[in-house]
């Protein structure tokens, strides 16, 4: 297909009839088994296993009660930042959470930020905060036009 055909075929002034080019019908059964699992093409790397590899995770938990406070420990040992949401949660326990957070922190090296009214950033410790405070951007930048 010619570029200008490609083109009016985006802006829908024609019909694109190279569908067929785009599917393999061959690959794929008509209905999988109950159980079966789907495949994946081992040439592609999922996404979160290559965030995995670079440490480049970070795990949101929302508890319900103090009894969630495990996940949040279980991620930040492993090295992962967490952002505690505990707007879900009563007064009480929410403040058992944010003390099993200060401890955790404080026994692992890590720190702890508010975000916004009981939702808090945990990080561990060979991880850098960047502040977006605007006072903290440059004045020479692109939108200083004076």
């Amino acid at each position: 297909m010619g570029s200008v055909r490609k083109a009016s075929a985006w802006l829908g002034l024609v019909d694109d009839n190279d569908d067929e080019r785009y599917y393999d019908d061959d690959g794929y059964s008509e209905g999988t088994e109950p159980g079966e699992a789907w495949v994946t093409d081992p040439r592609v790397k999922v996404a979160s296993d290559v965030a995995e590899e670079k440490g480049r995770r970070i795990g949101t938990v929302t508890p319900d009660s103090f009894r969630d406070a495990r996940a949040i420990g279980e991620l930040f040992r492993e090295g992962v930042p967490v952002i505690m949401n505990l707007t879900a949660m009563e007064a009480a326990d929410a403040k058992r959470v944010v003390d099993f957070a200060a401890g955790l922190i404080f026994g692992l090296r890590g720190s702890i930020e508010r975000v916004s009214t009981r939702v808090f950033l945990l990080t561990p410790a060979n991880t850098e905060i960047i502040n977006g405070d605007p006072a903290a951007h440059r004045t020479d930048g692109f939108f200083n036009q004076s």
